[in-house]
């Protein structure tokens, strides 16, 4: 006979063990739906509880929590009826909590309305779970109003965890000011809920977390003065900010008021003390303060010694950080890579080659395998000393154990051997890296473009800089390069500086590129009809309306050449500032002039008509596409029909859609979700389901703003409970969770 409540007990076991599989747990339920034995509600959470807890370090399961609210799901979809208990307010509890340790915290709340349509009792730990789903959904404003004002209409009293759940959202917020406000109410009210350890800490490192140091230090004194002892977690907040804020006086002062106060110093305390002078470059404080660490019997791990060993390979002393290794080595501490890497740009740096080379075998003998950081650090330093054979020759090895060359790598070799002048290797090299999908950066650039210029060949050189400003979207590194050019006799054209006007105005510094613009003609450049549409195109997006048109008649007055392209920014940008019935009138002067528009230019029209309210205007636009010899894409039926539907034309907007589909137009997976959401807001949810069930999971799958809105409709009393009956079979398991 199968016992439900041994094989759920084994397998809640086998979960803390980590030698249960998803499929283990799968075949699990299968067996409880082939059986009539009930499964006791105890068992059922006991086995739920241990999957919220499973971690993909301790289990074969990689995500527990996914994996619990799968199998509660699934129950609800395969109606289990008689085999699974009623779920009780700790069922729900649990599944809450996997809803925020699996980040879906929105599920989390859809589930703490189960509770309330089922009238259980709500439990300290439901209103606390529900403050963390509010949290960690960002609804943070909610959750302060839940704990000051709506636990008690649960029959719920906040208690100190659950200040700490909201302050710590706060925190993680960038609301740390909100938080202290809410601390400072705690101890103002006084009773059971004053602010404890737990609370200052939290509230302490949210305000070293924005770089407000004072703030911190302010709190964390006050906290004293309230008679709130720190715990160890407190004083290593303030000591690792202190240190990593380079303030080691202060954060020895701290230590020194840790150890008076008989909060022993940790590791961690001493790794942030160590790492602090370390990259302060205070190698003599550092080794003391390892010293002390040693003395109170506190072992260094293997970060510590990393630190210490960075601090003397910085000071020219990667001899003795070399002894610091072996002896922590012998000691039984397990270099990692990271350890090697600092060892190897040490010897890098100063030149010693042999033993650089010592140590790269000594890693691969000890079974570590040299990542790419490790190599570029062989060939950049092969690289700067002219050693180009010795670097391509690490770089062969680089390929023999299958490691992919980054950026880093190719910049070392490109800019070594463009140094040496060769620069056929060195393109051969550019070439290689794009072809392996590794976009080149500014140093490979100005490598190639520094040697092309010492070669004297200029017109490569000026070929790269075109070529450069196009990938580079730091314009003042760009306008750097220029001068460089310019410099050595290598003029700018029309395409530069429209490349480097375009950065400008992608980067929105629209004043920069106007001055650009207006450096051309003193440079005997002429503006082209690229040169007015991207300085337009850049005047409308920063809503610069009036100069964007007066850019307009500029360039018709200077005869430049207008496009379709230009029709298209004039109109669009006129449109996209408020400005559609100007737009109409120029569209439709355009037109009778007959002007051939393109068919985005069309669809912006349409939905401009739309905007101020002349529908009747933008019908006949569409309904005459075909006539005018273009042909309606995706955009011009997306426009329509979602215009129609806000319209509240519901069948208009169907037909369209079915004459899309006749054309042989397959709809994106954005126009159905919009669709989609907008019949749900609109309560059509027959309708809404008609376009669910084109949805496949693949080209076409629901967006996560869509499956919230279902969730928050569906989860309901009402209305629209009912109506969950209308959608697909596949999408009515919302109903599970109702």
């Amino acid at each position: 006979s199968w016992s439900p409540r041994d094989a759920f007990a084994v397998a809640a076991e086998r979960v803390r063990a980590g030698t249960l599989s998803r499929d283990d747990a799968h075949h699990l339920f299968d067996d409880l739906f082939r059986q009539a034995t009930p499964v006791p509600d105890r068992s059922l959470n006991g086995f739920l509880a241990a999957l919220a807890r499973a971690t993909s370090s301790t289990a074969c399961i990689t995500d527990g929590p996914a994996l619990a609210l799968a199998l509660f799901n699934r129950v609800c979809r395969e109606e289990a009826g008689p085999q699974v208990a009623v779920p009780t307010v700790c069922t729900y509890n649990i599944l809450m909590d996997c809803c925020c340790r699996a980040r879906r915290p929105v599920l989390g709340l859809a589930l703490f309305g189960c509770i309330l349509r089922t009238g259980l009792k709500i439990e300290q730990i439901t209103a606390n779970t529900l403050l963390k789903c509010l949290c960690y959904a960002k609804r943070t404003d909610e959750a302060v109003n839940v704990l000051l004002h709506r636990m008690s209409e649960l029959g719920c009293v906040p208690n100190a965890i659950s200040y700490s759940i909201v302050l710590k959202g706060l925190c993680e917020d960038s609301m740390s000011q909100r938080a202290l406000d809410l601390l400072q109410m705690m101890a103002k009210e006084g009773g059971g809920c004053s602010p404890d350890v737990v609370a200052y800490s939290t509230v302490i490192h949210g305000f070293f977390k924005e770089g407000e140091t004072g703030k911190a230090c302010n709190l964390f004194h006050e906290m004293m003065q309230q008679g709130v002892e720190p715990d160890v977690w407190t004083y290593n907040s303030v000591v690792d900010a202190l240190c990593k804020a380079r303030a080691m006086d202060k954060a020895e002062l701290v230590l020194r008021q840790m150890v008076a106060d008989g909060a022993q110093p940790n590791a961690v305390t001493y790794t942030c003390m160590i790492n602090g002078y370390a990259t302060s470059g205070r190698l003599k404080e550092a080794a003391k303060m390892f010293r002390e660490m040693k003395s109170r019997g506190l072992i260094p791990n293997i970060f510590t010694c990393n630190s210490l060993m960075t601090c003397l390979c910085k000071h020219g002393r990667s001899k003795e950080a070399a002894e610091f290794f072996y002896s922590m080595t012998a000691k039984g501490h397990k270099p990692d890579i990271v350890s090697y890497r600092i060892l190897l740009h040490g010897y890098a740096t100063e030149g010693c080659f042999p033993d650089m080379i010592d140590v790269f075998n000594s890693m691969e003998n000890n079974g570590i395998a040299a990542d790419c950081h490790v190599f570029n650090i062989l060939i950049d330093a092969y690289a700067k000393r002219g050693m180009m054979d010795e670097a391509m020759l690490i770089s062969s090895k680089m390929q023999e154990r299958r490691v992919n060359p980054d950026i880093v790598t190719y910049s070392s070799i490109i800019a070594g051997l463009s140094r040496l002048g060769r620069l056929t290797e060195a393109m051969e090299k550019f070439n290689q890296m794009i072809a392996l999908g590794v976009q080149p950066d500014k140093v490979v650039y100005h490598a190639l473009i520094r040697g092309f210029c010492i070669d004297g060949d200029l017109a490569k050189a000026k070929q790269l800089v075109s070529e450069m400003m196009n990938r580079v979207r730091k314009m003042d590194k760009a306008l750097k390069v220029l001068d460089v050019m310019e410099s050595v006799g290598v003029e700018p054209d029309v395409i530069t500086y429209n490349t480097l006007v375009n950065g400008y105005c992608r980067n929105g510094r629209i004043d920069d590129g106007l001055t650009l613009f207006r450096e051309m003609p003193r440079k005997r450049i002429k503006p082209d009809t690229i040169s007015y549409c991207v300085i337009m195109d850049g005047l409308f997006r920063s809503g610069r309306t009036v100069s964007g048109r007066e850019m307009f008649h500029e360039m018709i007055e200077s005869g430049t050449t207008v496009s379709i392209s230009t029709y298209n920014i004039i109109l669009g940008g006129l449109c996209r500032n408020n400005c559609a019935d100007e737009a109409i009138a120029l569209f439709q002067k355009l037109g009778s002039l007959n002007v051939k528009f393109s068919i985005a230019i069309v669809n912006t029209m349409i939905n401009a008509m739309y905007r101020v309210g002349r529908r009747e205007e933008a019908k006949e636009l569409f309904a005459g596409i075909s006539a005018s010899g273009l042909v309606p894409n995706e955009s011009t039926y997306g426009v329509m029909i979602m215009n129609l539907l806000k319209d509240g034309a519901v069948e208009d907007a169907n037909n369209v859609f079915s004459s899309m589909d006749k054309s042989g137009i397959v709809p994106s997976s954005r126009l159905l979700n919009d669709i989609i959401r907008m019949l749900l807001e609109k309560g059509e949810i027959a309708k809404a389901g008609n376009y669910l069930s084109k949805v496949d999971g693949k080209s076409i799958s629901l967006e996560a703003s869509t499956t919230s809105l279902m969730l928050s409709l569906f989860s309901r009393e009402g209305k629209y409970r009912e109506d969950m009956k209308l959608l697909p079979a596949k999408y009515q398991f919302f109903d599970g969770f109702c």
